[in-house]
């Protein structure tokens, strides 16, 4: 499994964002000034949709402020249902999607569990990365979102920006 100090693996990825959708590598996408980076199991499913994605996008501007230069969710999911998903929830502009098709991302930072219903998919997770290298690594071992949401990240950015200013 990914821990703080690894740098982001390289793996082919389609990204959606508001300017459309484009091939990408991982490393590209997240190797670049303070990202934050969270993985929900799929798009248009209860939690994710209705709490995980939606806090990120409520959140983005705090983010921001707090030195994140990128948002961004990853799924396995195809880009077509990403899109649909992004504009669905209103979130391009402020969180950018990795579309992770076949779960080599997930695979790569050994964060996929099986679903019964869905296959394989990323565990809920999050991920403050500097340069492409991680910082801090969430993981949602219970129900809900707690230490993967945006409030959660929030809190470890500060507390992390409270240790460099002490």
């Amino acid at each position: 499994m990914i821990r703080p100090g690894d740098k982001v693996p390289s793996v082919a990825v389609k990204l959606v964002t508001a300017d459309g959708v484009a091939d990408a590598t991982t490393d590209a996408v997240l190797g670049h000034g303070t990202v934050v980076f969270f993985g929900v199991p799929g798009a248009f499913t209860p939690t994710c949709d209705t709490s995980h994605l939606p806090g990120f996008v409520a959140n983005a501007a705090k983010l921001k402020a707090a030195g994140v230069a990128r948002i961004v969710c990853g799924t396995v999911n195809d880009h077509h249902v990403v899109k649909a998903w992004a504009e669905h929830a209103q979130a391009l502009g402020r969180v950018d999607f990795i579309a992770d098709v076949h779960a080599l991302f997930a695979e790569a930072l050994g964060l996929t569990r099986h679903s019964a219903d869905l296959g394989k998919r990323f565990v809920r997770c999050a991920m403050i990365i500097t340069n492409g290298v991680v910082q801090d690594v969430f993981i949602q071992d219970v129900a809900g979102v707690t230490v993967t949401g945006a409030p959660a990240v929030l809190l470890a950015l500060e507390a992390s920006r409270a240790t460099i200013n002490a």
